[in-house]
Protein backbone atom coordinates (compact mmCIF):
# COMPACT_ATOMS: atom_id res chain seq x y z
CA UNK A 1 0.00 0.00 0.00
CA UNK A 2 3.17 2.50 1.05
CA UNK A 3 4.63 1.86 -2.58
CA UNK A 4 1.08 2.47 -4.43
CA UNK A 5 0.51 5.96 -2.33
CA UNK A 6 4.00 6.85 -2.99
CA UNK A 7 3.71 6.46 -6.86
CA UNK A 8 0.11 8.47 -7.30
CA UNK A 9 2.16 11.47 -5.55
CA UNK A 10 2.62 14.05 -8.86
CA UNK A 11 6.15 14.77 -9.76
CA UNK A 12 7.31 18.47 -10.96
CA UNK A 13 9.90 18.07 -13.92
CA UNK A 14 12.89 19.69 -13.08
CA UNK A 15 13.15 22.27 -15.56
CA UNK A 16 9.79 23.57 -14.38
CA UNK A 17 11.76 24.02 -10.50
CA UNK A 18 14.25 25.93 -12.31
CA UNK A 19 12.25 28.11 -13.82
CA UNK A 20 10.27 29.16 -11.06
CA UNK A 21 13.59 29.32 -9.10
CA UNK A 22 14.82 31.65 -11.44
CA UNK A 23 11.95 33.94 -12.10
CA UNK A 24 12.26 34.72 -8.17
CA UNK A 25 16.06 35.51 -8.17
CA UNK A 26 15.49 38.16 -10.82
CA UNK A 27 13.30 40.27 -9.11
CA UNK A 28 15.34 43.27 -8.02
CA UNK A 29 15.40 44.46 -4.42
CA UNK A 30 12.99 47.81 -3.58
CA UNK A 31 15.05 50.85 -2.09
CA UNK A 32 13.91 52.20 1.36
CA UNK A 33 12.31 55.52 1.16
CA UNK A 34 12.24 58.07 3.62
CA UNK A 35 11.16 61.25 4.05
CA UNK A 36 13.75 63.79 4.88
CA UNK A 37 13.56 67.59 5.65
CA UNK A 38 15.52 69.76 2.39
CA UNK A 39 17.77 72.72 3.98
CA UNK A 40 18.97 74.85 1.34
CA UNK A 41 22.12 76.46 2.73
CA UNK A 42 22.97 79.87 1.02
CA UNK A 43 26.61 80.93 -0.25
CA UNK A 44 27.87 83.56 2.84
CA UNK A 45 30.40 85.86 1.59
CA UNK A 46 33.33 85.49 4.43
CA UNK A 47 32.88 81.45 4.03
CA UNK A 48 34.19 79.35 1.19
CA UNK A 49 31.44 76.98 -0.14
CA UNK A 50 32.54 73.39 -0.61
CA UNK A 51 35.10 72.89 -3.61
CA UNK A 52 34.37 70.27 -6.09
CA UNK A 53 37.19 68.75 -8.06
CA UNK A 54 37.49 65.60 -10.71
CA UNK A 55 40.66 63.66 -12.12
CA UNK A 56 39.88 63.69 -15.79
CA UNK A 57 42.44 60.92 -15.84
CA UNK A 58 40.53 58.46 -13.78
CA UNK A 59 43.74 58.58 -11.59
CA UNK A 60 42.60 57.89 -7.65
CA UNK A 61 45.33 59.01 -4.97
CA UNK A 62 43.51 56.88 -2.66
CA UNK A 63 44.36 53.70 -4.56
CA UNK A 64 47.64 54.92 -5.39
CA UNK A 65 49.53 56.15 -3.20
CA UNK A 66 47.58 54.37 0.14
CA UNK A 67 47.12 58.07 1.81
CA UNK A 68 44.98 61.04 2.38
CA UNK A 69 45.68 63.50 -0.22
CA UNK A 70 46.90 67.16 0.72
CA UNK A 71 45.27 70.03 -0.52
CA UNK A 72 45.34 73.81 -0.67
CA UNK A 73 42.49 76.29 -1.87
CA UNK A 74 44.02 79.91 -2.75
CA UNK A 75 41.71 82.87 -3.91
CA UNK A 76 42.78 86.09 -5.75
CA UNK A 77 43.87 89.38 -3.48
CA UNK A 78 41.88 91.52 -5.88
CA UNK A 79 39.04 89.41 -7.38
CA UNK A 80 37.85 87.11 -5.04
CA UNK A 81 35.88 85.19 -7.39
CA UNK A 82 39.41 83.28 -9.24
CA UNK A 83 39.74 79.97 -6.99
CA UNK A 84 42.37 77.51 -7.21
CA UNK A 85 42.74 74.08 -6.31
CA UNK A 86 45.96 72.25 -5.67
CA UNK A 87 46.08 68.29 -4.53
CA UNK A 88 49.43 67.00 -3.83
CA UNK A 89 48.55 63.10 -3.52
CA UNK A 90 51.35 62.04 -0.24
CA UNK A 91 55.21 60.97 -1.56
CA UNK A 92 54.40 62.19 -5.21
CA UNK A 93 56.33 64.51 -7.19
CA UNK A 94 53.44 65.58 -9.42
CA UNK A 95 50.44 67.70 -8.11
CA UNK A 96 47.10 68.25 -9.41
CA UNK A 97 45.47 71.92 -10.21
CA UNK A 98 42.38 73.36 -11.17
CA UNK A 99 41.43 77.09 -11.71
CA UNK A 100 37.94 78.60 -11.85
CA UNK A 101 39.07 80.94 -14.57
CA UNK A 102 41.06 79.12 -17.03
CA UNK A 103 40.46 76.24 -19.18
CA UNK A 104 37.74 74.57 -19.08
CA UNK A 105 36.06 76.51 -16.54
CA UNK A 106 36.25 79.52 -18.59
CA UNK A 107 33.57 77.96 -20.86
CA UNK A 108 30.58 79.57 -20.82
CA UNK A 109 28.05 77.44 -19.52
CA UNK A 110 24.01 77.30 -18.15
CA UNK A 111 24.00 74.91 -15.10
CA UNK A 112 24.06 75.32 -11.54
CA UNK A 113 25.92 73.02 -9.65
CA UNK A 114 24.97 71.80 -5.50
CA UNK A 115 26.62 69.77 -3.12
CA UNK A 116 23.68 67.41 -1.29
CA UNK A 117 24.31 65.94 2.18
CA UNK A 118 22.31 63.51 3.18
CA UNK A 119 21.70 62.32 7.11
CA UNK A 120 19.51 58.99 7.43
CA UNK A 121 19.22 59.20 11.14
CA UNK A 122 18.28 62.85 11.20
CA UNK A 123 16.10 62.77 8.31
CA UNK A 124 17.69 65.99 7.14
CA UNK A 125 19.06 66.66 3.52
CA UNK A 126 21.39 69.84 3.22
CA UNK A 127 22.29 71.71 -0.56
CA UNK A 128 24.84 73.48 -0.36
CA UNK A 129 26.31 75.28 -3.14
CA UNK A 130 29.92 75.07 -4.42
CA UNK A 131 33.05 77.58 -4.76
CA UNK A 132 32.77 79.56 -8.31
CA UNK A 133 29.46 77.44 -9.04
CA UNK A 134 32.26 75.22 -11.46
CA UNK A 135 34.00 71.56 -11.27
CA UNK A 136 37.87 72.19 -10.86
CA UNK A 137 39.08 70.06 -13.65
CA UNK A 138 42.34 68.77 -11.81
CA UNK A 139 45.43 68.68 -14.62
CA UNK A 140 48.81 67.27 -13.25
CA UNK A 141 51.68 69.43 -13.17
CA UNK A 142 55.26 69.21 -11.65
CA UNK A 143 55.68 70.26 -8.42
CA UNK A 144 57.59 73.69 -8.87
CA UNK A 145 57.12 74.16 -12.71
CA UNK A 146 54.19 76.49 -13.03
CA UNK A 147 52.08 74.96 -10.33
CA UNK A 148 50.35 77.76 -9.84
CA UNK A 149 49.73 80.76 -12.48
CA UNK A 150 51.31 83.75 -10.88
CA UNK A 151 49.50 85.93 -13.39
CA UNK A 152 45.67 84.28 -14.14
CA UNK A 153 43.78 84.82 -17.47
CA UNK A 154 42.22 88.42 -17.82
CA UNK A 155 39.28 87.52 -19.85
CA UNK A 156 37.23 85.37 -17.94
CA UNK A 157 33.40 85.01 -17.23
CA UNK A 158 32.71 85.83 -13.73
CA UNK A 159 34.52 89.42 -14.63
CA UNK A 160 32.18 90.22 -17.26
CA UNK A 161 30.24 93.33 -16.91
CA UNK A 162 26.19 92.86 -17.43
CA UNK A 163 26.99 94.04 -20.53
CA UNK A 164 29.42 92.09 -22.08
CA UNK A 165 27.05 88.93 -20.72
CA UNK A 166 24.54 90.19 -22.94
CA UNK A 167 26.48 90.17 -25.76
CA UNK A 168 27.91 86.78 -25.08
CA UNK A 169 24.79 85.53 -24.60
CA UNK A 170 22.80 87.28 -27.63
CA UNK A 171 26.32 86.23 -29.98
CA UNK A 172 25.44 82.44 -28.88
CA UNK A 173 21.56 82.17 -28.61
CA UNK A 174 20.31 85.24 -30.38
CA UNK A 175 18.53 85.80 -34.05
CA UNK A 176 19.63 86.92 -36.44
CA UNK A 177 18.57 90.29 -36.15
CA UNK A 178 19.39 90.29 -32.54
CA UNK A 179 22.95 90.03 -33.61
CA UNK A 180 23.24 92.79 -36.04
CA UNK A 181 21.41 94.93 -33.94
CA UNK A 182 24.57 94.13 -31.04
CA UNK A 183 27.11 94.61 -33.51
CA UNK A 184 25.76 98.10 -35.08
CA UNK A 185 25.68 99.18 -31.30
CA UNK A 186 29.47 97.62 -30.79
CA UNK A 187 30.42 100.03 -33.92
CA UNK A 188 28.84 103.34 -32.28
CA UNK A 189 30.72 102.35 -29.07
CA UNK A 190 34.08 102.23 -30.59
CA UNK A 191 34.79 105.77 -30.87
CA UNK A 192 35.23 105.10 -27.12
CA UNK A 193 38.56 103.24 -27.59
CA UNK A 194 41.80 105.36 -26.83
CA UNK A 195 43.16 103.11 -29.68
CA UNK A 196 40.46 104.01 -32.28
CA UNK A 197 40.93 108.02 -31.36
CA UNK A 198 44.40 107.76 -31.90
CA UNK A 199 43.89 106.07 -35.31
CA UNK A 200 41.81 108.69 -36.10
CA UNK A 201 44.08 111.83 -34.95
CA UNK A 202 46.22 110.40 -38.17
CA UNK A 203 43.67 109.90 -40.16
CA UNK A 204 42.55 113.59 -39.60
CA UNK A 205 45.76 114.83 -40.33
CA UNK A 206 45.97 113.69 -43.76
CA UNK A 207 42.35 115.43 -44.58
CA UNK A 208 41.63 118.54 -46.96
CA UNK A 209 38.86 120.88 -45.42
CA UNK A 210 36.66 122.73 -46.89
CA UNK A 211 36.23 125.95 -46.08
CA UNK A 212 33.39 126.94 -47.47
CA UNK A 213 31.45 123.83 -47.32
CA UNK A 214 32.36 124.50 -43.20
CA UNK A 215 31.12 127.77 -43.19
CA UNK A 216 27.82 127.03 -44.77
CA UNK A 217 27.11 123.87 -41.79
CA UNK A 218 28.13 126.79 -39.65
CA UNK A 219 25.42 129.18 -40.74
CA UNK A 220 22.80 126.14 -41.39
CA UNK A 221 23.31 125.14 -37.49
CA UNK A 222 23.38 128.58 -36.37
CA UNK A 223 20.38 129.84 -38.51
CA UNK A 224 18.45 126.49 -37.86
CA UNK A 225 17.10 126.12 -41.40
CA UNK A 226 17.46 123.14 -44.08
CA UNK A 227 20.35 123.16 -46.16
CA UNK A 228 20.49 125.83 -48.83
CA UNK A 229 22.85 127.36 -51.49
CA UNK A 230 23.71 131.39 -51.02
CA UNK A 231 25.59 130.98 -54.71
CA UNK A 232 21.98 129.56 -56.20
CA UNK A 233 20.94 131.57 -59.25
CA UNK A 234 17.63 130.05 -58.98
CA UNK A 235 15.04 129.90 -56.34
CA UNK A 236 14.63 125.94 -57.09
CA UNK A 237 18.68 125.85 -56.26
CA UNK A 238 18.17 128.40 -53.13
CA UNK A 239 17.03 125.38 -50.68
CA UNK A 240 18.65 121.92 -51.72
CA UNK A 241 15.42 119.60 -52.02
CA UNK A 242 17.32 116.44 -52.55
CA UNK A 243 19.23 116.95 -49.15
CA UNK A 244 15.00 117.68 -47.28
CA UNK A 245 13.27 114.45 -49.29
CA UNK A 246 16.46 111.91 -49.39
CA UNK A 247 16.00 109.67 -52.51
CA UNK A 248 14.87 106.30 -51.10
CA UNK A 249 12.47 108.44 -49.17
CA UNK A 250 10.06 109.39 -52.10
CA UNK A 251 8.41 105.81 -52.32
CA UNK A 252 7.21 106.33 -48.92
CA UNK A 253 5.46 109.39 -50.14
CA UNK A 254 2.83 108.42 -53.16
CA UNK A 255 -0.25 108.37 -50.85
CA UNK A 256 -1.33 111.40 -52.25
CA UNK A 257 -0.72 110.74 -55.51
CA UNK A 258 -2.72 106.96 -55.58
CA UNK A 259 -5.93 108.84 -53.68
CA UNK A 260 -5.84 111.25 -57.39
CA UNK A 261 -5.96 107.95 -58.99
CA UNK A 262 -9.23 106.97 -57.62
CA UNK A 263 -11.21 110.13 -59.04
CA UNK A 264 -13.16 113.03 -57.02
CA UNK A 265 -14.57 110.93 -54.36
CA UNK A 266 -11.68 110.31 -52.79
CA UNK A 267 -11.56 111.94 -49.60
CA UNK A 268 -8.71 114.82 -48.41
CA UNK A 269 -10.41 115.94 -44.89
CA UNK A 270 -7.39 113.82 -42.68
CA UNK A 271 -5.04 116.07 -44.66
CA UNK A 272 -4.05 119.75 -43.17
CA UNK A 273 -6.17 123.11 -45.15
CA UNK A 274 -2.77 123.78 -47.09
CA UNK A 275 -2.86 120.43 -48.67
CA UNK A 276 -6.73 120.75 -49.12
CA UNK A 277 -6.90 123.97 -50.65
CA UNK A 278 -4.35 122.89 -53.77
CA UNK A 279 -5.82 119.48 -54.38
CA UNK A 280 -7.59 120.92 -57.11
CA UNK A 281 -4.59 122.66 -58.37
CA UNK A 282 -2.89 119.23 -58.38
CA UNK A 283 -5.67 117.54 -60.48
CA UNK A 284 -5.18 119.99 -63.49
CA UNK A 285 -1.70 119.02 -64.14
CA UNK A 286 -1.34 117.06 -67.23
CA UNK A 287 2.12 116.01 -66.42
CA UNK A 288 2.20 112.82 -64.20
CA UNK A 289 5.64 113.38 -63.41
CA UNK A 290 5.48 116.83 -61.90
CA UNK A 291 2.00 115.62 -60.40
CA UNK A 292 3.89 112.86 -58.53
CA UNK A 293 6.88 115.04 -57.47
CA UNK A 294 4.21 117.61 -55.69
CA UNK A 295 2.15 114.93 -54.54
CA UNK A 296 5.26 113.43 -52.63
CA UNK A 297 5.78 116.93 -51.36
CA UNK A 298 2.30 117.46 -50.08
CA UNK A 299 2.47 114.11 -48.12
CA UNK A 300 6.06 114.94 -46.88
CA UNK A 301 4.18 118.36 -45.28
CA UNK A 302 1.40 116.18 -43.60
CA UNK A 303 3.89 113.64 -41.93
CA UNK A 304 6.04 116.74 -40.67
CA UNK A 305 2.84 118.27 -39.33
CA UNK A 306 1.31 115.36 -38.03
CA UNK A 307 4.40 114.41 -36.32
CA UNK A 308 4.75 117.46 -34.67
CA UNK A 309 1.18 117.62 -33.03
CA UNK A 310 2.36 113.35 -31.91
CA UNK A 311 5.08 115.24 -29.78
CA UNK A 312 3.20 118.13 -28.73
CA UNK A 313 0.19 118.97 -26.15
CA UNK A 314 -1.99 118.84 -29.80
CA UNK A 315 -1.23 115.07 -29.91
CA UNK A 316 -5.24 113.50 -30.31
CA UNK A 317 -5.67 115.59 -33.90
CA UNK A 318 -2.59 112.99 -34.82
CA UNK A 319 -3.28 110.46 -33.14
CA UNK A 320 -4.41 108.11 -35.63
CA UNK A 321 -1.79 109.00 -38.26
CA UNK A 322 0.81 106.41 -39.21
CA UNK A 323 4.21 107.71 -40.47
CA UNK A 324 6.60 105.55 -42.55
CA UNK A 325 9.22 103.51 -40.22
CA UNK A 326 11.88 105.23 -42.41
CA UNK A 327 10.44 108.61 -41.75
CA UNK A 328 10.06 108.46 -38.20
CA UNK A 329 13.11 107.47 -37.35
CA UNK A 330 14.81 110.23 -39.81
CA UNK A 331 12.50 112.92 -37.82
CA UNK A 332 13.00 111.27 -34.31
CA UNK A 333 16.82 111.75 -34.56
CA UNK A 334 16.88 115.25 -36.94
CA UNK A 335 14.13 116.73 -33.71
CA UNK A 336 15.61 114.76 -31.06
CA UNK A 337 13.04 113.49 -29.38
CA UNK A 338 13.37 113.05 -25.52
CA UNK A 339 11.96 110.85 -23.33
CA UNK A 340 9.15 112.71 -22.44
CA UNK A 341 8.35 112.70 -26.26
CA UNK A 342 7.94 116.40 -26.14
CA UNK A 343 10.16 117.87 -28.85
CA UNK A 344 12.74 120.90 -27.81
CA UNK A 345 11.79 124.46 -28.84
CA UNK A 346 14.88 124.73 -30.65
CA UNK A 347 13.85 121.57 -32.47
CA UNK A 348 10.44 122.67 -33.05
CA UNK A 349 11.31 126.08 -34.76
CA UNK A 350 14.13 123.76 -37.60
CA UNK A 351 10.25 121.64 -38.18
CA UNK A 352 8.73 124.59 -39.16
CA UNK A 353 11.47 126.02 -41.04
CA UNK A 354 11.37 122.54 -43.32
CA UNK A 355 7.20 122.81 -43.56
CA UNK A 356 7.97 126.38 -44.93
CA UNK A 357 10.94 125.94 -47.34
CA UNK A 358 8.23 122.93 -48.44
CA UNK A 359 5.48 125.41 -49.39
CA UNK A 360 7.73 127.95 -51.59
CA UNK A 361 8.49 124.35 -53.70
CA UNK A 362 4.41 123.82 -54.06
CA UNK A 363 3.43 126.85 -54.82
CA UNK A 364 6.32 127.99 -57.12
CA UNK A 365 8.33 130.40 -54.28
CA UNK A 366 4.87 132.76 -54.07
CA UNK A 367 2.58 131.19 -50.92
CA UNK A 368 0.30 132.80 -49.34
CA UNK A 369 1.07 131.36 -45.72
CA UNK A 370 -2.49 132.09 -44.25
CA UNK A 371 -3.33 128.30 -44.24
CA UNK A 372 -0.06 126.77 -43.19
CA UNK A 373 -0.61 129.07 -40.35
CA UNK A 374 -3.26 127.41 -39.17
CA UNK A 375 -2.10 123.85 -39.57
CA UNK A 376 0.68 124.79 -37.79
CA UNK A 377 -1.12 126.45 -34.72
CA UNK A 378 0.70 129.75 -34.77
CA UNK A 379 -0.55 133.62 -35.74
CA UNK A 380 0.33 134.82 -38.89
CA UNK A 381 2.83 136.88 -37.49
CA UNK A 382 5.39 134.53 -36.09
CA UNK A 383 4.84 132.67 -39.56
CA UNK A 384 6.10 135.55 -41.64
CA UNK A 385 9.17 136.44 -38.89
CA UNK A 386 10.11 132.68 -40.24
CA UNK A 387 9.68 133.51 -43.50
CA UNK A 388 12.00 136.45 -43.54
CA UNK A 389 14.75 134.28 -41.28
CA UNK A 390 14.45 131.81 -44.66
CA UNK A 391 15.33 135.07 -47.13
CA UNK A 392 11.58 135.80 -48.32
CA UNK A 393 10.67 138.76 -48.81
CA UNK A 394 6.91 139.39 -47.60
CA UNK A 395 4.46 141.79 -49.72
CA UNK A 396 0.95 142.24 -49.84
CA UNK A 397 -1.40 141.25 -53.09
CA UNK A 398 -4.85 141.87 -53.21
CA UNK A 399 -6.01 141.27 -49.67
CA UNK A 400 -3.57 138.85 -48.52
CA UNK A 401 0.08 138.49 -47.76
CA UNK A 402 2.78 136.42 -49.78
CA UNK A 403 6.26 135.10 -49.20
CA UNK A 404 8.38 135.20 -52.20
CA UNK A 405 11.91 133.84 -52.62
CA UNK A 406 14.56 136.35 -54.15
CA UNK A 407 18.12 135.02 -55.30
CA UNK A 408 20.34 135.00 -54.34
CA UNK A 409 19.81 134.08 -50.93
CA UNK A 410 20.07 137.24 -48.11
CA UNK A 411 19.48 136.20 -44.90
CA UNK A 412 19.14 139.06 -41.96
CA UNK A 413 21.55 139.11 -39.59
CA UNK A 414 21.45 136.88 -36.69
CA UNK A 415 21.36 138.90 -32.89
CA UNK A 416 23.46 137.58 -30.54
CA UNK A 417 21.86 137.89 -26.57
CA UNK A 418 23.91 139.74 -24.27
CA UNK A 419 24.63 138.17 -21.28
CA UNK A 420 23.43 139.50 -18.24
CA UNK A 421 25.99 140.35 -15.83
Amino acid sequence: MDSETEDTKPKVPKKEKNKKSKKKKDVPPQPDQIEVEVEVVHEHPNKTPPVVGYFPSGFDPLKNHGGAPDFQVYRHRNMPKRLQLVVSPAGSSVEFVGTSYSGEAAAGHRAMYALGVLDKEARTLKVVPIAGNKMFRLEPKVKGVGAADNKPAHSTLEEMTPQQKLAETTAIWGTKKDIEKAKKKLALKQDEDPDSQRNLDVKMKNVVVNKKALESTEAHVSRNIPPYDTSATTPQEAYVLDKIILKGEWDYLEDIYNNLQLGKETDFSAYPTFVRNRIERLRKIKDEAEKKQLSCIFSYINHLIKFKDQHSFDVFSAKGHKIPNILRHKFSTMFAVSESKRLPPQKISLLISYVLVLTLFSDEFRTDYTDIAKDLSMSVVPVRQFYEQLGCKISRQKNSWCATLPVPLKFPELRQRKRKR
